[in-house]
C-alpha cells in the first residue's frame, strides 16, 4: 500500500545505544529467526496434548497434512510470536526469556482462528481446508480448547508467571469482545441509527486484533525484566498496530491482488462484510445508493468503485496511517536497545505495507 517510508522510521534518540541512522532490516529475516528460537518449544508443547488433538494442532499451524503426513507449506509468518521475542530483546534481555510468552500467543492465536473458522463459516485458511472443514466442528472445538489450556500452562511455569497470565487474561477479555461485536455487527442494518459506525468498528478491531499483538510485545517485555511503563507502551504499541493491520485487510479484501491475497477479488462485498471502508462510505453523501446496492446484491465491481467514489478507500489508508503513526508515538516513549527497536520497527512496517 501507499504508506509512507518514514511512518515508522526511530527517532534518532529513541534507543539508548543509537548515535546514527539505523540500517534498514530484513522482517522476513526477523520472521524466520523468531520462529527458529520459538519452534522446539512450540512443538513441544502441542506434543503435551492428546495425539489426535495434537494432529489439529498441528495441521492448524501447517506442519502436517490431515492423517499427519508432514505438510509442505510453512504455515503462518509468526508475527505474535516475533512480538514477544523482540519485545524482551527491546528491553534489553535475551529473545530466548520471551519463548514462554512467544509460544502462549501462537496458542492462543492459533485457538481463537480455530473457533473463529467455526463461527464464520469459512471453509478455507491459507489454500487450505480449515480445521472444522477437515476435521469436523466437534473435533475443531476441542483443539481449539486444547491450545487455549495448553497456553496457560505455559505461562504459568514461566518466571513472572502470574503477572503474564493477568496480561494474557485481559488481551483475551478484549479479543471476546472484539470477535462479539463483529458478529453483531453482522446483524445491524446498512442505514438508519442503529447502523455500525466507524469508531464502533475502530473499538472492534482493537480488541479483537490489537489486543493479542499488544499482549504479545507486552508479554515480551515483561519475561525481559522491562519496567511497567515499557510493557504499556508496547501493548498500546501492538493495539494501535492491530487497528493498522485489519483497516489494510479490509482494503485488501476488496481491491487486493487475489495472487498476492489468497483471497478472491471483491470477496469481502460478495459476504457483505461491514469492513472500514464500507462503513465510512456509508457516513457519505452516497450512503442511500450504496445501501440499496448492497441491500440487493449488486455487482461487486459496480460496488467497489462507489465505496472509492464515496471515499471509503481513502478516507481507510488514512486511518491506516494514523495508527502507524500512533505505533512510533508510542514506541517513542521509552527508551529501547537500539538493535532490536530497529527490527521491531521493521516488522510493524512489513506488517501494514502489504501491496494493494
Amino acid at each position: 500500500m501507499t504508506t509512507s517510508s518514514s511512518a515508522l522510521r526511530a527517532p534518532a534518540d529513541t534507543g539508548r545505544r543509537a548515535t546514527a541512522v539505523p540500517t534498514p532490516v530484513d522482517a522476513g529475516q526477523v520472521l524466520d529467526r523468531c520462529r527458529t528460537l520459538v519452534r522446539p518449544a512450540l512443538r513441544e508443547a502441542v506434543d503435551r496434548t492428546h495425539p489426535w488433538v495434537g494432529e489439529m494442532a498441528a495441521y492448524s499451524f501447517g506442519w502436517c497434512e490431515v492423517g499427519g503426513a508432514p505438510a509442505a507449506s510453512s504455515g503462518g509468518k509468526g508475527v505474535r510470536q516475533a512480538l514477544a521475542v523482540l519485545g524482551a530483546e527491546a528491553a534489553g534481555a535475551p529473545g530466548r526469556v520471551a519463548v514462554p510468552g512467544a509460544v502462549a500467543v501462537e496458542l492462543v492465536h492459533a485457538f481463537s482462528l480455530l473457533h473463529d473458522d467455526i463461527m464464520d463459516g469459512d471453509e478455507a485458511r491459507r489454500r487450505r481446508p480449515t480445521v472444522w472443514k477437515a476435521y469436523g466442528t466437534g473435533p475443531a472445538v476441542l483443539a481449539g480448547d486444547a491450545l487455549f489450556a495448553l497456553a496457560v500452562e505455559t505461562l504459568a511455569a514461566a518466571p513472572a508467571g502470574s503477572r503474564a497470565i493477568r496480561l494474557l487474561s485481559e488481551a483475551l477479555q478484549d479479543l471476546v469482545r472484539g470477535q462479539a461485536d463483529d458478529l453483531l455487527f453482522a446483524t445491524r442494518p446498512w442505514t438508519g441509527p442503529e447502523r455500525v459506525r466507524p469508531d464502533e468498528y475502530r473499538t472492534m478491531a482493537e480488541h479483537k486484533t490489537g489486543a493479542l499483538l499488544g499482549c504479545a510485545a507486552a508479554l515480551g517485555a515483561l519475561l525481559g525484566g522491562a519496567p511497567p511503563a515499557t510493557v504499556a507502551a508496547l501493548d498500546r504499541a501492538g493495539r494501535h498496530l492491530g487497528i493498522a493491520f485489519q483497516v489494510v485487510d479490509d482494503l485488501l479484501g476488496i481491491w487486493g491482488d487475489p495472487a498476492v491475497t489468497g483471497k478472491p477479488v471483491h470477496g469481502d462485498l460478495r459476504e457483505r462484510k461491514k469492513t472500514y471502508p464500507v462503513l465510512v462510505a456509508l457516513d457519505s453523501p452516497l450512503a442511500g445508493r450504496l445501501a440499496a446496492m448492497l441491500e440487493s446484491g449488486a455487482d461487486p465491481g459496480e460496488v467497489a468503485a462507489l465505496i472509492e467514489k464515496a471515499g471509503g478507500r481513502s478516507a481507510a489508508l488514512a486511518e491506516a496511517r494514523r495508527h502507524v503513526a500512533a505505533v512510533e508515538v508510542a514506541l517513542a516513549d521509552v527508551p529501547m536497545e537500539a538493535g532490536p527497536a530497529q527490527e521491531l520497527r521493521s516488522l510493524l512496517d512489513f506488517l501494514v505495507r502489504r501491496d494493494l
